[in-house]
């Protein structure tokens, strides 16, 4: 189970843009959280995938409570997630080929041996071919972008994912491509999904449940918050 429990969360302790929401997600479950921009939903994704400390509350995964953050998470807490978040190009190094791009958290946690077969698996899965792989993310669209970072939240096999606006940006057949790839994921791993997104209709096709922010009795947000 990944609980979030009574999170208190911003970059300005004076100013919170999330206040006091609880949520959870149990494993095989699909949550979408949706909201309107700004409202701090981006803010809470975060902190449920140990990128970013709350000010206040608990992150608890699979009954043991987060202690670290980032880098100081512990290793086994850390990789049970894959992030995907919706502007690919902000968030994925412009130097690296696309193969590197998929193969950063392998090589980050010293699994360099498994980077082929990876690679081997994830390419086809996601609809990248072997050229394409070979690019850097300047000679590639958007959606092959996007289905590279796909490739990189499941490098690791991870337990829980978090999937923050990852089809804003995309076009409808792409969207359905990748959102295909997260559900075959999880039928054949039982992971757990928290789908952030605006998009109402999307959320509640691909999810088996949706929680709407103004649900969660949190405070709004500020521009920017996600």
């Amino acid at each position: 189970m990944l609980e979030l429990r009574d999170i208190t969360a911003g970059y300005d302790r004076r100013a919170p843009v999330v206040r006091g929401v609880s949520l959870a997600v149990a494993p095989g479950e699909a949550v979408g959280l949706l909201g309107p921009s700004g409202c701090g939903k981006s803010t809470l994704a975060r902190v449920a995938a140990l990128l970013h400390r709350p000010d206040a509350g608990t992150v608890v995964l699979d009954g043991t409570p987060a202690h670290g953050w980032r880098h100081r998470a512990p290793r086994a807490q850390r990789t049970a997630f894959g992030v995907l978040f919706q502007q690919p190009r902000l968030s994925a190094d412009p130097r690296l080929r696309l193969a590197d791009v998929i193969a950063e958290p392998l090589r980050a946690t010293g699994r360099k041996t498994e980077v082929a077969n990876r690679l081997g698996e994830l390419g086809p899965l996601v609809g990248l071919g072997a050229e394409l792989l070979t690019r850097r993310p300047h000679e590639v669209s958007d959606g092959q972008l996007q289905r590279a970072c796909l490739a990189r939240a499941l490098v690791l096999r991870p337990r829980w994912l978090i999937c923050d606006e990852m089809t804003a940006m995309l076009d409808a057949s792409t969207t359905a491509a990748l959102v295909a790839v997260v559900e075959s994921y999880r039928r054949e791993t039982g992971a757990g999904l928290l789908a952030v997104g605006h998009d109402r209709t999307l959320l509640e096709r691909w999810c088996d449940r949706t929680v709407s922010w103004a649900a969660l009795g949190t405070t709004t947000g500020m521009p920017g918050a996600g």
